[in-house]
């Protein structure tokens, strides 16, 4: 009988060793499950971000799609900023500007359509950088940074700028006799 309990402690030890080497490999399973598991969720988000992605730069790319169309007619806009700014002398002069409105307001009313929107400052209007564009400063008394001309104006699509408005922006003049004064001083 003792080699018959020999045998079985000897057994019992090899199958509790058989078994700690079973539980280690489900536990090396259960990590491997755990890592591809955590590599699904992380590729299935980063397919989602890049779909995301996508679809904003695709509604983009067809929301902003005239813009450089629009950029490229812009000259015919401020030559008709032009023409429709001068009086007519004659009368066949007269019938011109008349045409030539028609064909500004259809122009200007597709334009709109599309979502282009002109940025039109008003002299007087403070100067704002986010749309204006200073080319000139006109030396005056009174409050400084006020749009003193309008020399064309602005464009923005979808609320994105083409083309900043070119304005003349005022400046306080230099008093000139208060630094001489001082300098003589």
């Amino acid at each position: 009988m003792p080699k018959d309990k020999e045998e079985l402690k000897e057994k019992r030890s090899k199958e509790e060793k058989k078994i700690k080497e079973l539980e280690e490999e489900l536990e090396k399973l259960k990590a491997d499950v755990d890592h591809w598991k955590n590599e699904y969720y992380r590729a299935y988000a980063d397919t989602k971000n890049l779909r995301n992605n996508l679809e904003k730069e695709h509604s983009d790319i067809i929301k902003y799609r005239a813009m450089g169309f629009i950029e490229d007619l812009l000259p015919v806009l401020d030559s008709f900023h032009m023409a429709l700014a001068n009086e007519p002398t004659s009368q066949e002069l007269k019938n011109y500007l008349v045409g030539f409105q028609f064909v500004y307001r259809n122009l200007v009313s597709v334009l709109e359509n599309e979502g282009v929107k002109e940025i039109s400052p008003n002299i007087g209007d403070k100067f704002s950088d986010k749309n204006m564009n200073a080319v000139d400063v006109t030396e005056q008394e009174g409050e400084e940074n006020l749009v003193t001309k309008v020399y064309a104006k602005g464009y923005e699509l979808h609320g994105r700028l083409i083309r900043p408005a070119q304005v003349s922006v005022s400046k306080n003049k230099k008093e000139e006799n208060n630094n001489s004064v001082k300098a003589d001083a």
